[in-house]
C-alpha cells in the first residue's frame, strides 16, 4: 500500500510531519471511515483515538452492522480527518476556497479480542474527548460485561499524509 495511496499532486500542500499529523488526529473530534464491499463503497462518521504506541487507530460501537462486519473481515480501510479554516475570496469566482488542514489514513481493521486492549482503547477514547473526567471517579469504567455489547475496532496504520491549505 504505502507511498502510492499518500502522494499528493500539489507537494507544496503536503504535510510529511509526523507530530503535526499526531496532533491534527488528537485534537479531531471525528473522522470519516470508509471501506469497500463487493464493489461498494460505505463512509460513516466516527469518533475516534490515536494510539502511538501500537501506530493504531481504535473505534467502538455495536458488535452488528457495516462497520462491525468489515473489521471482522480484515478489510483495508481509509480514514478522514479534516479542520475547515476560513473561506478564501478571489476576483475570479474559479479561485475562491477555503482554509484547510487534513489528513488520510491507510489501513486495515480488525475486531480487539484483547479485554485489556479493548478496555485500553475505550479508556483512550474517554480521555480524548473527556480529558477533564476520571474511571472509577466520574463515571463507571469500563467492565467486562460492556465488552460484550460494545466492539473495539482497531485500524493498524499502513500509511498516512497531511495536507494543508493556507491563505
Amino acid at each position: 500500500m504505502g507511498e502510492s495511496l499518500t502522494k499528493m499532486r500539489r507537494k507544496d500542500r503536503a504535510i510529511t510531519d509526523d507530530n503535526w499529523i499526531i496532533a491534527l488526529l488528537n485534537r479531531a473530534g471525528y473522522g470519516v471511515l470508509a471501506t469497500c464491499k463487493d464493489g461498494q463503497p460505505f463512509t460513516v462518521a466516527r469518533n475516534f483515538s490515536y494510539d502511538a504506541e501500537k501506530h493504531a487507530i481504535y473505534f467502538h460501537g455495536a458488535r452488528k452492522g457495516r462497520t462491525f462486519e468489515q473489521a471482522e473481515g480484515g478489510r483495508k480501510a481509509n480514514l478522514n480527518v479534516s479542520e475547515m479554516g476560513d473561506w478564501l475570496t478571489a476576483k475570479r469566482a474559479m479561485n475562491f476556497g477555503v482554509e484547510y488542514k487534513g489528513v488520510v489514513v491507510f489501513g486495515k481493521l480488525s475486531i480487539v479480542e484483547d479485554t485489556d486492549e479493548a478496555k485500553h482503547a475505550l479508556q483512550l477514547l474517554m480521555d480524548k474527548h473527556f480529558p477533564e473526567l476520571k474511571p472509577d471517579v466520574d463515571y463507571e469504567a469500563t467492565t467486562d460485561i460492556d465488552l460484550k455489547v460494545t466492539a473495539v475496532i482497531r485500524m493498524d496504520i499502513d500509511s498516512w499524509s497531511g495536507k494543508e491549505k493556507k491563505s
